[in-house]
């Protein structure tokens, strides 16, 4: 039997898309927050990537993230975009400032 899966998303060239982490509803005290009071969280899981950069002289670079990949972008990079019951994010490589 198949297994059903999401919708498919490929990115084209150096682009990668995420899926955002879950941002904390309550602080370290238990506080619980209201979504108006919660930051949106810079990290993140890899979905997909895109087949590289593209060099001068038309030679192709992989990237060097992989799907699956945890990772810290830039707090205004990419674009989200919703898509089926989820939102993910559409950023550049270099956007990104760390797997971890």
């Amino acid at each position: 039997m198949a297994k059903k899966s999401g919708p498919k998303i490929v990115p084209i060239g150096d682009r990668v898309v995420l899926k955002r982490a879950d941002a904390e509803s309550t602080t370290a005290g238990g506080i619980v927050l209201p979504d108006s009071a919660q930051d949106k969280p810079q990290r993140g899981s890899i979905v997909a990537v895109g087949d590289g950069h593209r060099r001068d002289d038309g030679t192709k670079v992989p990237l060097t993230v992989k799907e699956g990949d945890k990772v810290i972008f830039s707090s205004y990079a990419g674009d989200e975009f919703p898509l089926g019951d989820e939102t993910y994010l559409l950023l550049r490589e270099s956007d990104i400032l760390a797997v971890i």
